[in-house]
Parts: structure tokens; C-alpha cells; sequence
């Protein structure tokens, strides 16, 4: 063999070298043939507005791992990869950008904001698919998409029109979250909760013609300038009498009606709410139901508009403070409580929404989420892990119709087109109309709006295939197979894919959904830019390669939870690449300008059939773990098995042979060839969590073959089990590390070598300890090593070790020198003699003992102690030497 590994693993310089080869080759592509069996999965799309941060290096890493493992189970394996336009986030980033230059983006206009945008689009796509290919990702890079590419943006208009026709889209006013920051809708999937300190201000409403007043609670009081009602229930008798009567609305000085709807709970609060349809989505259906007037208070920037009277122009939080400050004025404020409560805020700038009635475009959701609900209780869709069910049902069973638009520029514009003439409008594909059905006029203004970016990514695992076209790769590829993500855009993502799926393919769009958790800090906390805590993958790579990335962020990890990031991990991950680095090296030396040959089954030894049975079992239990989707657990089985099984037991095991080929050219070959089968072996198990360096060291190890990627993935064989020999072997380790450590104990140079007694009565265990004598004398310092069925021979002084079947010894006499040791323990005897009457001498000592601290007290009572023990040892050893 020629070529050999370098002395020293170098990350820097192996792994762009191995990942340009990977792509050259295209062993990354894949085209639909039908002789094969596809397995497919999707990237989810990493957003154009950033870098890639560890939540990326995670859930790719995952992905990764389980297209490299199908294709090296021969599946014609697609990866998809992609980036999603992010409407609102890159809005933001691209009108900061320009703040920063001193350009208002409303100067230049949509178009000329538009292609700033994609210029943004064009650096930042870059530079994540480049980030990505450190990672070491097989994705089809010849497939890469785009949310707003040709196709993708042709997929997204057919929905729209199609769903349109159906009546499952449509336009209408209702309540909708309003970020009065970005200036735009959203969905409730886009607003998150957190908690907040705030108050409850209780207000009093007096009931007209009566001297009786309902108090009414409530954390926004600005919201009463638009209230429309008081509720109550209707079996609460407090109120019974009341229902139908007026309340004045204070400081508005408006008479509202007292309504009855069982909406309101009995139990909470005084059980009497006031109604703000315009204002509160609760509000809204109340309202709905009762034909309450709708009233406006509040501007598109959360400021109070003209129906808000004397507090119009404030800001919503000033507006706040005066309203309060005036009921306190007026009486009308009976008592302030401290409160903490959930406040949605925009998951991207995180300022708190407002719910506002606006006139939108909605999906009608009821019959889309019936068969996404059907797919998960007939098992035609699996979540993993199972507890992601409960989740997702809940969510779906309590669906409210998806408000679509967007008031931002950036994105897929809704094509909906209006008459300049007579205001009709036309939805559909392809443009504006030539003419007007109504009027007959040939002008048109497209809407403005722009359509909710999980508008299209709901349609990224068909789109990305050709669909709507009937395309080869869509029949061939689709359904999917996997979807990776993380469990936090379960809504956002994920459940819409699989209705779109239903609804355009009438297919689910994947059999199986593994929810990965998140990557905290190693104190637990979520890592973000405002705690600094935020680790840069690219950064790691650099300093100790990909693979140690890789396998620090998938070990331990099990689906849905999630993990703390240790960089103490990385550096011990390093370390193991360095471990399969230097045995490899190792086993390639020995095989240089060797022909090694299969060798005849009676030339195997014991501890050769033990390593073979080994990873043998290994590559079953591996393949079980990947295909239940637990990473975690089958990658630490493989690392236990290459560190303690391979490195520390068979490759010290075989080095006698190794070293002594000249006697004996058969048992060489037999130990050769088995490191060389079994290292192939565990390279394949664990290439797709490393690639880098597994495929690095297989190039060596079998030239022949074109790439460890492309090989095939170790399959179990029961020929190849090896009960016998397994447990032969697991006995001489018990063996191995008794004796080691009994010499450890006695401080026995390793230099000195001892007669090694190995007394048992199994006839098949003293057979295979037979044939392993050889070997395992190197790992024992033993000069000889003795295999009988009795205790004949063995001197009554000998040092004994109890092992399972059996028993060991060793003369003491090999262990130690007499004459040396009882020196030695004199020596000692006479400096803990001094120790001691320094000890005591302090303790007895009344001056000390009155004037000392306790803790100095307590350190020299506790060296006592140590030193008599110390002692009773010494005089112990030195008594037995004597005898």
C-alpha cells in the first residue's frame, strides 16, 4: 500500500479538499430511476436575513446523518436544500440597511426597493449554502430553490387561485394581529406569549335608571373608549335582573347595552366583562353573534384615532396613563391590582400586537385541517417523538381561519387585481386582465399586499419537486419520506404543509416528521444576541473541524428534547477524531507492501471472531437506533465500540501477532485482515455522523472503492455471531483488569514482569485462554502466563484475584522485591513517626489548643487520623515482609 495517512489529523486542510471532491463527483445528485427505491426529505429553507447560527448546524447536521445512512443503504437519496425569502425579516433588514445610508425605502419606491432586496438576497443566499457546505451537508446543490424563484412563485399563484375558486380563500373585515412596529398583519402563528408584569385596573360602570354599577376588570383600559356592551352570563343569577338594561361607559359618557352570552365564566373576576369588538378577537365573535357596533380606536401605529375624543394622537401606553389617571379623577377607578399575564408579541421585532379589525385576505381553514387531523389518528402521518401529537391536534382541532396578507413590499403579491373604472375584481395567474368582465375598461391596479411567507414554504416539499406540472421527479420523489425541523415551528410550518400537501397532491407530503429540540447554552439558556451567549458554528469548525461539531451537537440527543452546548465536548470529540485518526495509522503501517488475504476460518483466534462478532452486533443495533430516528444513542454505541472495544482491546490483542509476522506469517495475515475488516466497518457506522475523517482514512484503507459514501452500510449477519468466543474474550479482559489493577494497588513498576496463574475448571474457556496466551501476556507485564484447573503449584503467599469461573494468582515474589520494599516501608515508618509527634505535640499542646482557630484544630485532628492510618499500614506490610 503506497499512500499513507498523515502523522497528524489536519481538519483545515482535509475537509474542503474532500467536500470539493464530493461535489465534482455529484455524489450528492440524484435523478428519478425506477430501478431504485427513493428516500427524500426537504431542507427546511434557512432564511436569507442572517448566517448560519447552531440551531442550522443542528437540524442540518440531523438531516445529514440520515441521508448519508439511506444512501449508503442503497436508496437513490435526495436531499433538497433551499432558502426561504422571509418576507417581514428581510424587509426590516433591507429598510435598516438603508436608514443606515440615509434612504427612506418609500423614496425609492417599491420596484427600487424590491431590487435592493434582491441584491440582499443574492449575498446572504450565498453566503449561507457556503456555510453550509462546511458543514459537510450532502444536499442536492443541483436542486437548490428559492421561495420567490420562477417555479416556486408559479406553484404559490396556483394555490391562491385555486383555493380562491373553491371559496376556501376569501377577503373580508375581522379581527386580526396588527404589529403597529413592522406595520403589517399577521398570523397567530407569528405572535408569541411571554410573560409580563402588568396591572388589572377595576372600573366601575354605573347601570343607568338604577344606583347599582358593575365593576369590570380589565389590562388595557384605553380599549374602553370602543367598548359596545357589558356581558354577563346568562344563569348568573347576581345579574338576572339587569340583562337588557344601559350601562354608561365612563368618560366616554355613553350609555352601552347589558348583554347576556355564555361566553363569560361565573367564576372569574366579578363575572361581568365589558365588549371591545374592534379591539379583542373574543370581543369580535361576541359581537358577531350580537350585532354590536364595531368602533375604531386606535391607529395603524398604536396611536389613539379621532374616535378616541380628547386622548386622540397619544400613543396607545400614554393614552394609558391619562385614561387611568381620569377614572381616578372621576370615581370611576375602584381599585388597581399587580398582575402578570401573557402578551403576544411579533416573533420578529417582539413588540407587543394589537388585535384590530381589518379587511384582509383570509384561508377558510375548517375542512382544510380535517384530513391533516385524519392523517395523524390513522397513522398515515407519524410525529416523533409522540408526545408532538398532543400539540399538534390541539392546534389544528382549534383552528381559526389564516390571514394571509402582508402590508410589506417584499414577497408574493397577491394576485388580485382591481378595475381603475369600477373598482371589480379579477384573481388571477399570469398578470393583470386585458379587460374588465364588468365594465369592459382595460386598466388594472394589482392589490398591494403581499401574501404570509409560510404561504408558500407550505408548499416547499411539492414545489421544489416541479409541481404544478406533472413532473417526472414529482412522481418519483413525492411524497417525501422525512421531514427534520425543529418542535418550535410545528405551527408555523408543518402543519401547513401537510393540508397544502392533501389539498394540491391528495398525499400526505411526508410519512414522518422528527421534531428535534433546541441548542441552549451550557447554562440552559435559549442562546440569543441580547445574553451574548450565542456560539458561531463556523467558528467551532474552524478551531476544531467539522466533525467534532457534529458530533458534539448530535451525542445525547434524543427527539424533542433539548441539549446543553459544551465546548468541553468539542475538544473530547476532537480528541476521538484523533483516537480513529492514530489507530487507523496505526493498522495502515502494519499493512504496508503486505498482501493481505481472507484467511481460513481455523487461523481466526478467538479474539479475532470476538471483534468480528462485535461489530457485527454493533451495525444491527446501530441500524435499529437510526431507524427509530435515536441518533443520540446509536452514534454513543458506535464511539464506545471504536474507543473501548476496537482501540484499547483488539488492537493491543493483535499487536503480538502484528509483531511477530515472521514466525508466524498465517496468524498476521489473520490479524491484519480482521483489523482491516472491522475498522472498514466501523468507518461505514460511523461516517455519516463524521464524514470527513471516516472517508479521509477509507480512501487509504480500500483504495479501490470510489468513495466511503457511496459504499454500502454494514448489514447484520448471524453466520457471524460468535457466542463462544465473546465469552473467551470477555474473561481474559476481566482477567486483564484484575491483574492491572491489583498491581496498581501494590505500586508495582510496570517494568517488572510476574508469573500470571489463571485457575479454572471450564474446559472451553482454558482452551480459548490457550490460544490468547501470547497476546494477552504484553497487556498484564506477565513474564509468563499459566493456565491449569487446580491450585498445584501456586505459593500460599501468592496474590489472589477473584474473576468470573475462576480464580488468579501471582507470586508476591514476582511482584515485589523484599529487601527494596522493606526499605523503603522503614523510611516511611520513620517519617509518619515524625509527622505523628508533630501532631500529637500540637494537639497536647493546651497554649495551642486554647488560642487556635477551630478549623486549624479541626485540619491538624484530621492528619492525625491520616497518619495513624497511614501507619497501622506500613507496620502491617513491613510484618508480612518479615514473615
Amino acid at each position: 500500500m503506497s499512500r499513507q495517512l498523515d502523522k497528524t489529523y489536519n481538519p483545515k486542510e482535509i475537509e474542503p479538499k474532500l467536500y470539493e471532491k464530493w461535489c465534482e463527483n455529484k455524489y450528492f445528485h440524484a435523478e428519478a430511476d425506477r430501478s431504485r427505491k427513493p428516500f427524500t426529505t426537504v431542507m427546511p429553507p434557512p432564511n436569507i436575513t442572517g448566517k448560519l447560527h447552531m440551531g442550522h448546524a443542528l437540524d442540518n447536521t440531523l438531516q445529514d446523518i440520515l441521508i448519508r445512512y439511506k444512501r449508503m443503504q442503497g436508496y437513490n437519496a435526495l436531499w433538497i436544500p433551499g432558502t426561504d425569502h422571509a418576507a417581514i425579516s428581510t424587509e426590516v433588514k433591507v429598510t435598516n440597511q438603508l436608514k443606515d445610508e440615509g434612504i427612506d425605502k418609500r423614496e425609492l419606491g417599491r420596484e427600487g426597493f424590491l431590487k435592493r432586496t434582491w441584491e440582499w438576497k443574492e449575498e446572504y443566499a450565498g453566503t449561507i449554502e457556503s456555510q453550509l457546505k462546511k458543514l459537510g451537508v450532502s444536499c442536492d446543490w443541483d436542486r437548490e430553490r428559492f421561495t420567490m424563484d420562477e417555479g416556486c412563485s408559479k406553484a404559490v399563484e396556483e394555490v391562491f387561485l385555486r383555493l380562491y375558486e373553491k371559496g376556501y380563500i376569501y377577503k373580508g373585515s375581522r379581527i386580526i394581529n396588527w404589529c403597529p412596529v413592522c406595520q403589517t398583519s399577521l398570523s397567530d402563528a407569528e405572535v408569541e406569549h411571554e410573560e409580563q408584569a402588568g396591572h388589572f385596573w377595576h372600573i366601575r360602570y354605573p347601570i343607568v335608571g338604577t344606583d347599582r354599577s358593575l365593576v369590570i376588570a380589565t389590562t388595557r383600559p384605553e380599549t374602553m373608549l370602543g367598548d359596545t356592551a357589558i356581558v354577563v352570563n346568562p344563569e348568573d343569577e347576581r345579574y338576572t335582573d339587569i340583562i337588557g338594561k344601559k350601562a354608561m361607559l365612563p368618560l366616554v359618557n355613553k350609555e352601552i347595552p347589558i348583554i347576556a352570552d355564555a361566553y363569560v365564566d361565573k367564576e372569574f373576576g366579578t363575572g361581568a366583562m365589558k365588549v371591545t369588538p374592534a379591539h379583542d378577537p373574543n370581543d369580535f365573535e361576541i359581537g358577531k353573534r350580537h350585532g354590536l357596533e364595531e368602533i375604531h380606536i386606535m391607529n395603524d401605529d398604536a396611536t389613539i384615532n379621532e374616535n378616541g375624543g380628547k386622548y386622540a394622537g397619544m400613543d396607545r401606553y400614554e393614552a394609558r396613563e391619562a385614561i387611568v389617571q381620569d377614572l381616578e379623577d372621576q370615581g370611576y377607578l375602584v381599585k388597581v391590582e399587580e398582575y402578570t399575564h401573557s402578551v403576544g408579541v411579533h416573533e420578529r421585532c417582539h413588540h407587543t400586537v394589537e388585535p384590530l379589525i381589518k379587511q384582509q385576505w383570509f384561508v377558510r381553514m375548517e375542512e382544510l385541517a380535517k384530513p391533516a387531523v385524519k392523517a395523524l389518528e390513522t397513522g398515515e402521518l407519524k410525529l416523533i417523538p409522540e408526545r408532538m401529537n398532543k400539540i399538534y391536534l390541539q392546534w389544528l382541532n382549534n383552528i381559526r381561519d389564516w390571514c394571509i396578507s402582508r402590508q410589506i413590499w417584499w414577497g408574493h403579491r397577491i394576485p388580485a387585481y382591481y378595475c381603475d373604472e369600477c373598482g371589480e375584481m379579477v384573481v388571477q395567474k399570469g398578470g393583470a386582465p386585458y379587460v374588465c368582465p364588468k365594465c369592459g375598461c382595460n386598466h388594472f391596479t394589482q392589490d398591494e399586499d403581499t401574501l404570509d411567507t409560510w404561504f408558500s414554504s407550505a408548499l416547499w416539499p411539492f414545489s421544489t419537486l416541479g409541481w404544478p406540472e406533472q413532473t417526472e421527479d414529482l412522481d418519483y420523489f413525492y411524497p417525501t419520506d422525512v421531514l427534520v425541523t425543529g418542535y418550535d415551528i410545528i405551527f408555523f410550518w408543518v402543519i401547513r404543509m401537510v393540508f397544502s400537501g392533501f389539498e394540491q397532491t391528495g398525499k400526505c407530503p411526508f410519512h414522518t416528521v422528527f421534531f428535534h429540540g433546541l441548542i441552549r447554552d451550557d447554562q440552559g439558556r435559549k442562546m440569543s444576541k441580547s445574553l451574548g451567549n450565542g456560539i458561531d458554528p463556523l467558528e467551532i469548525i474552524d478551531q476544531y473541524g467539522a466533525d467534532a461539531l457534529r458530533l458534539t451537537v448530535v451525542t445525547g440527543n434524543a427527539p424533542g428534547n433539548d441539549m446543553r452546548f459544551y465546548k468541553e465536548r468539542v475538544e473530547a470529540n476532537r480528541n476521538f477524531a484523533n483516537k480513529v485518526w492514530n489507530a487507523s495509522r496505526f493498522i495502515l503501517m502494519n499493512m504496508e507492501d503486505k498482501v493481505i488475504s481472507r484467511p481460513d476460518a481455523e487461523d481466526l483466534t478467538a479474539a479475532d471472531k470476538w471483534i468480528l462478532s462485535k461489530v457485527n452486533r454493533l451495525a444491527k443495533d446501530v441500524t435499529e437506533n437510526m431507524d427509530k430516528f435515536e441518533l443520540g444513542i446509536a452514534v454513543q454505541k458506535v464511539y464506545d465500540f471504536i474507543w473501548d472495544e476496537f482501540c484499547d482491546w483488539y488492537i493491543e490483542l493483535a499487536k503480538y501477532r502484528i509483531y511477530h509476522a515472521d514466525d508466524n506469517y498465517k496468524a498476521a495475515n489473520a490479524a491484519l485482515w480482521t483489523l482491516k475488516t472491522v475498522l472498514a466497518d466501523a468507518l461505514k457506522l460511523l461516517h455519516p455522523y463524521m464524514p470527513f475523517v471516516t472517508e479521509e482514512i477509507y480512501s487509504v484503507l480500500v483504495p479501490a472503492e470510489e468513495s466511503l459514501m457511496m459504499s454500502s452500510w454494514p448489514e447484520y449477519d448471524e453466520a457471524l455471531d460468535y457466542p463462544r468466543e465473546e465469552n473467551i474474550v470477555e474473561h481474559i479482559k476481566d482477567i486483564v483488569r484484575g491483574v492491572r489493577n491489583a498491581r496498581a494497588e501494590m505500586n508495582v513498576p510496570n517494568a517488572r514482569k510476574a508469573k500470571v496463574y489463571i485457575v479454572c475448571e471450564n474446559e472451553t474457556l482454558c482452551e480459548g485462554f490457550e490460544t490468547l496466551k501470547e497476546s494477552v501476556n504484553p497487556l498484564m507485564n506477565a513474564s509468563e502466563l499459566i493456565i491449569q484447573k487446580t491450585n498445584d503449584g501456586i505459593s500460599e503467599d501468592a496474590v489472589s484475584i477473584v474473576v468470573p469461573d475462576g480464580a488468579v494468582y501471582m507470586p508476591l515474589e514476582d511482584l515485589i522485591d523484599f529487601e527494596q520494599e522493606r526499605e523503603r516501608l522503614l523510611k516511611e515508618e520513620e517519617r509518619l513517626k515524625k509527622e505523628l509527634a508533630r501532631v500529637n505535640g500540637m494537639l497536647n499542646n493546651e497554649k495551642f489548643m486554647s488560642k487556635a482557630p477551630e478549623t486549624k484544630i479541626a485540619e491538624e485532628q484530621a492528619k492525625l487520623e491520616k497518619y495513624t492510618q497511614m501507619m497501622e499500614q506500613v507496620q502491617e506490610r513491613l510484618a508480612s515482609i518479615r514473615k
